[in-house]
């Protein structure tokens, strides 16, 4: 008897315990993949829209310095952590320039190798019948008299007349059509892309401001003429288009009795403007919805109100305000509020806030408008004198009074004074100490002007997003074959298909296709 041992041979080799390092360069494709993904994509940008929020809630510096000045007053600690995070000007910090750029990269990453994939796949033919067609989820067989060409002939007429491309094999036949599916995602993709870029560039070399003109006035676009500006990255002063216009008229309407009593109807301003300073005057009828077009530059007309013509006379007899002063609406009847500054007024400085009343009356709240039209206008305001200030050069708002260095006057009885005047009507302020006539009263409009080369690029892109979406959700990609055969001297027919997604009416479709192949034999 022969023993037979069993050798073991031992590996020349122990394998290795851990995996290799990446080094360097698998460091970078690693990055590059995970970057690339669609997963990281779509976390781009929910945190884009997530990073947008603080521009919503925190006062913007570009908008409104006022407010953010207030800010650091009110929160002298968390404003300066809210500055270092960039939170007073988002859409310009570092963070949310990051993001913005990532994501970009991130759907170029995503987007280009899939086309390079929908390209192939466009010039690849239908491919052939799969061996046992039995096994799909649609199938159809039947016999027929007819020859093997002449089925596969009619066969393929069948399924062109049905939008497949179709490839003929050895007796079989190959069809496959939907692929404009891959196509919606892809043009979704890219119109994503294009919609980033249409507002890239608008943020960077657009700008969008608002000016308030009292009627009679006019605005010259330049900087220094708006209330507010936001200019984008690259916009340089130069930039902008030297139209100037001026408000001649303003008429509102409003409905006079029902349910809807005081509701808007229609807001019209005519204005004049000129292109450039050495051209000739237009005129335009400036509505709500209907903007006025310069040189790619839009104007619009945002809102309206009230700003009564006031004389301020000091405590010497002289002039210390005359004009009108924009008063802001607190209502739909158009209560306005808004202040007179007179800080020249001497021995002292004078101030006024109060109310414009369009149509004022009395009730138990006291005065208070009861329409927006200005039927029986009345102003109702209270008074202020303190020392003379000196310019500190902190911007103020027009729309707000500074108490804090000033004394409310008192009517002689103990209580605060406060008056109400009708237009044409004057007050004495005690001790001497000055005047105000409300001599009558202007309208005004707030007018915002943009530039936003991007807007149509945007605009284009969204329109190519919706049409994308419709075609992923609307293209069914489906595969159809036909094989035959021949048995005991019959052709025997095989019809199967398959839906690349959802099933959707594939059953339905094959039995079609089957009756019109048995009627080719009866014909």
């Amino acid at each position: 008897m022969t023993e037979i041992k069993d050798r073991v041979v031992a590996p020349s080799e122990e394998p290795p315990s851990e995996p290799p390092a990446l080094g360097p360069i698998g460091w970078l494709r690693w990055t590059w993949r995970q970057l690339t993904s669609m997963k990281t994509a779509l976390v781009l940008l929910f945190l884009l829209a997530l990073g947008a929020v603080p521009g919503s809630l925190v006062p913007q510096l570009p908008v409104d310095p006022i407010k953010v000045s207030d800010f650091y007053t009110a929160h002298p600690d968390l404003a300066p952590w809210y500055d270092k995070l960039g939170l007073f000007d988002v859409y310009k910090s570092v963070w949310f320039s990051a993001i913005y750029l990532l994501l970009f990269i991130s759907l170029m990453g995503c987007v280009v190798p899939r086309l390079q994939v929908y390209l192939k796949a466009l010039r690849a033919r239908p491919p052939k019948a799969p061996r046992n067609l039995n096994r799909l989820p649609g199938y159809q067989r039947f016999e027929t008299d007819q020859s093997e060409a002449d089925v596969l002939a009619a066969a393929g007429v069948e399924l062109r007349e049905r939008r497949f491309r179709v490839e003929t094999y050895d007796a079989s036949i190959g069809a496959e059509r939907g692929y404009l599916r891959e196509a919606g995602n892809l043009v979704f993709h890219f119109s994503l892309i294009l919609a980033l870029v249409g507002i890239a560039w608008g943020s960077l070399f657009g700008y969008r401001g608002t000016v308030l003109v009292v009627v009679g006035h006019g605005f010259s676009n330049s900087v220094a003429q708006y209330d507010d500006f936001i200019p984008g990255r690259a916009f340089t002063p130069d930039d902008l288009p030297p139209f100037s216009l001026t408000v001649n008229s303003f008429k509102a309407t409003f409905q006079t009795d029902g349910p809807q009593r005081g509701a808007a109807r229609s807001f019209d301003a005519g204005i004049t403007y000129q292109v450039t300073p050495d051209s000739p005057e237009q005129t335009k009828d400036l509505q709500v919805n209907h903007p006025l077009s310069v040189d790619g530059t839009k104007v619009h007309l945002l809102g309206h109100g009230y700003a009564p013509k006031v004389t301020v006379r000091d405590g010497k007899g002289q002039v210390a305000f005359s004009g009108p002063a924009p008063f802001l609406p607190q209502d739909a009847n158009f209560s306005s509020f808004g202040v007179v500054k007179a800080p020249d007024a001497r021995p002292e400085q004078l101030g006024f806030e109060g109310f414009f009343l369009p149509t004022a009356v009395i009730d138990q709240r006291g005065p208070v408008s009861m329409f927006p039209d200005a039927l029986n206008p009345a102003l109702v305001m209270t008074a202020y004198y303190g020392r003379p200030g000196v310019e500190s050069g902190k911007p103020e708002s027009v729309y707000q009074l500074d108490k804090s260095k000033l004394t409310q006057f008192d009517n002689g009885k103990g209580d605060k004074l406060r008056f109400q005047l009708a237009p044409g009507q004057s007050i004495t302020l005690p001790d001497g100490r000055g005047s105000l006539t409300f001599d009558s009263y202007d309208q005004w409009v707030k007018l915002q002007i943009s530039h936003t080369p991007g807007l149509n690029l945007a605009l284009a892109g969204i329109l190519l997003m919706i049409l994308g979406v419709m075609g992923s959700l609307f293209i069914h990609p489906r595969r159809t074959w036909v094989r035959v055969r021949t048995e005991d001297g019959r052709t025997v027919v095989e019809v199967a298909g398959l839906d690349r997604g959802p099933e959707r009416g594939l059953g339905d479709e094959l039995d079609a296709i089957a009756k019109i192949l048995k009627k080719q034999e009866q014909s």
